[in-house]
């Protein structure tokens, strides 16, 4: 199912709302592109759920975002890109879509990471889905096999940063618990395995001190997205470059409008869609 040379859009999807700040860095590093986002708003939070049924949803919303005719798709959720990622590289886009790409946002924070760390003991916050899937600590020894990592599972954060309290003592107590036994580790890296914790960096900074570098997806995966163009120049001549950006939410436009200003830090028009 091959399209009209430079017709292509950029895909992004997220499960929620977290997805708009690595829009927003892509958007910053690569202006000139055209971009769809999607975030499956009526069945989020992903974390919580099993890898199959999050496979099954991020099948659903990767389609969509492919039969709006976009060339690449990013997975700008790191419980999808750890549950659904390879399954739909391996099983789902050789047999629909052939000539199409999807990336997850996992793999550029872990080399990230495993570039960073001094001491080689690299801290994960992420929720518990990601968590569980040990996705970080996998792609950290592939790229080093001699780092450790730690994880910590964070299932309040994402609700505290969409009720706009990242800055609230709610979270300043639950960033101290969920980063106390990381700290105790001597980590010296330490991975916002979730879109949503960027909102969250400046209190974690405050936390964890100056000493450990902080990896935050939204500040990397736009250099890293433009790295991969240059190495696919096919892929980034099938790409539209007027500028357009369309948004799409399976649920509350409304809040999503309202949340996107912030995410985005754009006025955003929406539309409802069903998958």
């Amino acid at each position: 199912m091959s399209q009209d040379i430079c017709t292509q859009s950029i895909g992004v999807f997220d499960s929620g709302f977290g997805g708009l700040s690595i829009l927003r860095g892509i958007v910053k590093e690569l202006p000139a592109y055209d971009f769809v986002y999607l975030g499956d708003t009526a069945r989020v939070p992903y974390g919580t759920r099993s890898s199959d049924v999050v496979y099954e949803f991020t099948r659903q919303s990767v389609e969509f975002l492919l039969k709006k005719e976009c060339g690449l798709v990013i997975l700008a959720c790191n419980t999808a890109s750890s549950d659904a990622l390879r399954r739909i590289q391996r099983e789902y886009l050789p047999r629909y879509f052939p000539d199409r790409s999807v990336l997850g946002v996992l793999i550029p924070a872990a080399e990230e990471a495993a570039a960073k760390s001094c001491n080689k003991r690299i801290g994960v916050l992420a929720t518990t889905g990601t968590v569980r899937s040990g996705a970080f600590v996998r792609e950290v020894s592939k790229l080093d096999p001699e780092a450790k990592v730690f994880q910590s599972a964070c299932p309040l954060l994402v609700p505290l940063v969409e009720a706009g309290e990242e800055n609230s003592p709610a979270a300043e107590y639950f960033l101290k618990q969920y980063l106390k036994p990381l700290l105790a580790e001597d980590i010296d890296t330490l991975i916002l395995g979730c879109t949503h914790y960027g909102f969250l960096e400046q209190a974690i900074r405050e936390i964890v001190g100056s000493g450990v570098h902080i990896v935050s997806e939204s500040r990397i995966i736009g250099g890293k997205l433009r790295e991969y163009l240059d190495r696919h120049p096919e892929r980034a001549q099938m790409l539209g470059t007027r500028g357009m950006r369309t948004f799409y939410s399976t649920d509350l436009t409304e809040h999503f409008s309202m949340l996107g200003k912030r995410f985005f830090e754009e006025e955003i028009a929406v539309e409802k869609v069903d998958l």
